[in-house]
């Protein structure tokens, strides 16, 4: 299928990148329209919205029993203190009966904390999976109603990524930013509350180192962005390097490039390791320099709490309590921070998903029903013209009758419009203008399903999937036993190779289908036309991969297969076509010649030429 092939170059998986709060976190690229894409984010949670807030009730409840934690522990220091002054003087001494009273009150408060957390991140994790599940769907959903030409014109690496990079982002997010944002606030605002409680002037102290603290975090976050942003960009170089050389890698042994290969990858390789450190090591910085203010804070309070408690203005276990609330206060603002930068990559991820939903589908299905049997396989092109640009047509008024079981031969060179001809009868493309009929009746108002299950297509690109030679040649017709598949095997050719590979047709083809060679999965690729046994063939370069011997035996099953159908016959190799009833000469789009093979050799125009330069060197 040279004539239209369309090239698509594997673009490296998008995903996050960019520096996020003490663990390194990649942030993506920001989004074009936060707000406008946030909304269709929210239509897609309004479903979970009860499990969402009693999320938001589970977040506060744990978190406020959370908090309450240091105040009781406080309590107990304390008491403590008090019963070791009260047994210096003479006094009853420590009260264990209330200390253990206040210690199982504490470890309640902290089982009941855990159980309201546990319960919030199960509900959450079940929301972001349903909301990647449904995000998932849409899209397989979505490119089934795409048309073809949305794949011309993106590569199918960007699709993939929008359907596993982008969908696992807003997963991810979901799952660790929807409670983490609530308890993080609820945390702040609690935290604050207590310590303002315990003494408002150490709370100003506390609050004052704040600041600076932010101040030291912005600046080391704005400085290890960019190398983030380039340790993504190195890393994506990295692996389409890889996969390059892998795919390649016979190639690369027959031209002897493998310490060229090795230079350049080592190239790459050293610049991401440079960018990495880089990255790392600015991220890293987040946590002592925060640990560093913190402790200046931690220097601060303790003075003014020993002040204070000299002036028995505050007791030893409150000054604890208060130490311990500091030590909290900071979490849950570099929490706020990296997750607004994860938001960021989630609206970013979720703008490129919901623009690939709202790409714009093929036109209405048609409604008319065409059974299999009944098709007869009268086919009339009627003043097509078609182009894959609007401005710029391949194929230009182009009309042809073609009777039932007539053979008809389509030759000419690159680019004369050869394949798209089949495409767009097999509607993978609409017409800019004219009809295209079947048995009379135009294609648009027939169903794509019942119009395409009447049409056997064999294209020179054989694609065959990760499964056994069973299920791969099943493809052709799902509900075929066992004995069909074996009976169209013998009749293309195939049950002998297949007989010959371990496990026969329980072989396992991997991946890539490179256990069997190119000649075989052609055979295989004509052997699941044979059993589909429809009413119209469409064999395009179809014997292109096979050896001399193996195509005389293919067209000799193929005169079989063809007797009675109306076969349209794409070939390069035009020694292949000298038995069609009809051969159809294109060129630029426009049927130049048409007749027999001796009728059009006879004429000495751009047939002839054509059939020559085979022979010609």
């Amino acid at each position: 299928m040279q004539d239209e092939k369309r090239n698509t170059q594997m673009k490296a998986p998008r995903g996050p990148g960019g520096p996020g709060m003490g663990h390194g976190m990649p942030m993506g690229d920001k989004p074009k329209d936060f707000k406008k894409t946030f909304r269709k984010l929210k239509d897609f949670l309004k479903p979970y919205f009860l499990p969402l807030i009693l999320v938001v009730w589970f977040a506060i409840g744990s978190t406020i029993f959370g908090i309450t934690g240091p105040k009781i522990l406080g309590n107990v220091t304390t008491k403590i203190f008090e019963g070791l002054l009260s047994k210096i003087t003479g006094g009853p001494g420590i009260d264990f009966e209330g200390i253990q009273r206040t210690l199982l009150l504490l470890l309640g408060v902290y089982v009941i904390s855990s159980i309201l957390g546990f319960i919030q991140s199960y509900i959450v994790a079940g929301v972001a999976q349903k909301v990647s599940y449904n995000l998932r769907k849409s899209i397989e959903e979505k490119i089934n109603r795409l048309p073809l030409s949305y794949f011309d014109k993106n590569s199918h690496g960007d699709v993939l990524s929008r359907m596993t990079n982008d969908v696992d982002t807003v997963s991810q997010s979901l799952n660790q930013s929807l409670s983490q944002i609530i308890t993080s606030v609820t945390t702040i605002l609690g935290i604050l509350v207590m310590m303002i409680s315990i003494s408002v002037p150490m709370t100003l102290i506390a609050l004052l180192i704040l600041p600076i603290s932010m101040g030291l975090m912005v600046t080391i976050i704005k400085r290890s962005q960019r190398f983030f942003k380039q340790q993504q960009e190195l890393l994506g170089k990295a692996n389409g390097y890889v996969e390059e050389a892998f795919g390649g890698h016979i190639i690369l042994k027959a031209f002897n490039r493998e310490e060229k290969a090795v230079s350049e990858f080592t190239e790459i390789n050293e610049d991401l390791k440079d960018s990495a450190w880089k990255s790392q090591f600015f991220s890293g910085l987040t946590q002592p320099v925060m640990m560093f203010v913190g402790n200046l804070g931690y220097v601060f309070v303790s003075i003014l709490g020993g002040y204070l408690a000299i002036l028995k203005a505050i007791s030893v276990g409150d000054i604890l309590a208060f130490i311990q609330y500091i030590r909290r206060f900071t979490q849950p603002i570099a929490q706020v921070a990296q997750i607004s930068n994860v938001l960021q990559s989630t609206v970013a991820a979720s703008e490129r998903i919901f623009a690939f939903l709202e790409e714009e589908e093929i036109t209405e299905d048609g409604t008319l029903s065409l059974r299999q049997e009944d098709v007869k396989g009268e086919v009339t092109f009627r003043n097509v013209q078609f182009g894959y640009k609007e401005n710029e047509l391949i194929i230009k008024n182009f009309s042809l009758h073609v009777e039932p079981g007539q053979r008809v031969a389509i030759v000419g060179p690159t680019g004369a419009g050869k394949t798209t001809l089949v495409k767009l009868l097999m509607r993978y493309y609409e017409l800019n203008s004219g009809s295209i009929e079947v048995d009379g009746t135009d294609i648009k108002n027939l169903k794509r399903r019942d119009l395409r299950d009447s049409i056997g297509m064999v294209l020179q690109d054989t694609w065959l999937f990760s499964g056994t030679i069973m299920e791969n040649l099943r493809y052709g017709k799902l509900d075929a036993s066992d004995e069909e598949v074996v009976r169209a095997s013998k009749a293309s050719y195939v049950h002998h190779f297949v007989k010959t590979l371990p496990n026969g047709y329980d072989m396992e083809i991997n991946e890539e289908a490179t256990n069997i060679s190119q000649g075989q999965k052609q055979l295989l690729t004509i052997a699941r036309v044979f059993l589909k046994d429809p009413a119209i063939l469409i064999l395009d370069e179809a014997t292109s991969s096979v050896d001399t011997r193996t195509e005389v035996l293919i067209q000799e099953s193929m005169e079989k297969l063809m007797k009675g159908r109306t076969s349209f016959i794409i070939a390069h190799r035009l020694s292949t076509i000298r038995n069609a009833d009809v051969i159809l000469v294109m060129n630029e789009g426009d049927i130049v010649e048409t007749g027999t093979h001796e009728e059009l050799l006879a004429k000495k125009g751009f047939y002839e030429k054509l059939y020559n330069s085979q022979f010609e060197g």
